[in-house]
């Protein structure tokens, strides 16, 4: 998540466009995320980078759905194909099971469009001062997807909401 000023779809009146500062320099705040299909329940994890690494990190934090199979729908970045990570894939193949997308496919993978949905409340038309504000925004959102996840359903546009 980069903090970079952006502007986007604003009303204001004629000749008198919203000033966002800026510092000329660019905080970032490193996430991992899934979203649950089923059930909208969303988890995130901030990591110093993305690495093959910290990606393993996430991994087993999924130990959450212990008595589940899951299905993890990925882009192809170079860290979700690590060698460092076959040995806990095979480990957990009989768990674990992740899909890759084609290439330039972000359309397909639901998380896509909570990271959308992120950037669009917590960095869009804002200026945060520092990472930490950054955080605490990211975090503010976070708790709020945790109150709703039918409305993540709707935002994913989830199967799950046409089984009731």
């Amino acid at each position: 998540m980069r903090d970079y000023q952006a502007l986007r779809s604003t009303w204001s009146p004629k000749g008198k466009q919203k000033q966002v500062p800026t510092y000329g320099h660019h905080a970032s705040v490193s996430l991992f995320g899934c979203v649950n299909v089923q059930n909208g329940e969303f988890f995130c994890m901030e990591k110093e980078q993305c690495s093959a690494q910290t990606f393993l990190v996430f991994l087993r934090v999924l130990e959450v759905y212990k008595e589940r199979h899951l299905v993890m729908i990925l882009d192809n970045d170079r860290i979700h194909h690590a060698k460092l990570l076959n040995p806990f894939l095979e480990e957990n193949e009989h768990r674990l099971t992740l899909l890759f997308l084609p290439l330039y496919s972000p359309q397909l993978n639901a998380v896509e469009r909570i990271w959308g949905w992120l950037k669009g409340s917590v960095i869009t038309n804002r200026f945060h001062a520092t990472q930490e504000d950054i955080r605490a925004s990211v975090r503010s959102f976070v708790d709020y997807l945790d109150t709703c996840p039918e409305k993540v359903l709707q935002r994913i546009g989830s199967l799950a909401l046409l089984k009731d």
